[in-house]
């Protein structure tokens, strides 16, 4: 893990740019602190510099409550290299979803599986790197989209003790079959007029979930538009789990 950059931000955070092998990421601490705080990783669904404006305005409602945040660039996402399969599948489902088709199972299986099979490796050799950081410390959140690479990361790495996940794209019926592993507490956040994904799916995704805690937030609303709020109550989630 390399550090390439670092700036203080207005509210006295520490935003600081970082490689890790040759995926760039984000971190950011509070400027000034005297006991180590839990981390929040900050998943989502695109590239840095797109995502730059709500990673950063989600990363400091974290920190302003106790945390530290971070994140990665996804695979095939920003400057990484293009999976021409994952964009032909991507380009398949679209296809189905503007002609209000049934997305097929195998072109969700070819856009989503090879993304979480590369990304969550990533976030865990992140998890190695920044937890023997000062400043830091576990337990650790998750928190974000894509779902998949949550509900992954959820199921395989016991140092995430509690996850946030931004329903909103389509699950592989592997991925499902998964999410009857995780017990970990989970709160799912739900955009009920989400116009490019399927509500039910969410919903039988939530219901497979093994956690004997878990919670689900629906709101009315497009893809982006999860009210504000919705960040104060996932960081009284993450009181109750990572403090």
């Amino acid at each position: 893990m390399r550090f390439t950059s670092e700036r203080r931000l207005d509210d006295a955070v520490l935003e600081r740019a970082f490689t890790l092998g040759d995926v760039p990421g984000l971190l950011w601490t509070p400027a000034s602190t005297s006991e180590p705080a839990p981390l929040v990783l900050i998943g989502h669904p695109g590239g840095l510099s797109t995502m730059y404006p709500r990673l950063a305005a989600r990363a400091r409602h974290a920190v302003a409550a106790g945390y530290t945040a971070a994140t990665l660039e996804l695979p095939g996402a920003g400057d990484r290299p293009r999976s021409a399969a994952a964009d032909q599948a991507r380009a398949d489902l679209r296809r189905a979803v503007q002609a209000g088709e049934r997305v097929d199972d195998a072109v969700v299986d070819r856009l989503v599986l090879p993304l979480v099979d590369q990304a969550v490796p990533e976030w865990q050799a992140l998890l190695d790197a920044l937890l023997d950081l000062p400043g830091i410390s576990g337990p650790v959140g998750y928190s974000g989209g894509i779902i998949s690479v949550g509900v992954r990361l959820a199921a395989v790495e016991p140092r995430v003790a509690a996850a946030v996940l931004f329903a909103g794209s389509y699950v592989p019926r592997a991925i499902v079959e998964e999410a009857r592993k995780v017990t970990t507490p989970l709160l799912v956040l739900l955009q009920w007029d989400d116009e490019g994904n399927d509500r039910q799916q969410a919903l039988d995704l939530f219901d497979a979930f093994g956690s004997t805690e878990k919670t689900l937030h629906a709101n009315l609303g497009g893809h982006t538009g999860v009210p504000a709020f919705e960040g104060d109550d996932a960081n009284r989630f993450f009181a109750r789990h990572l403090r």
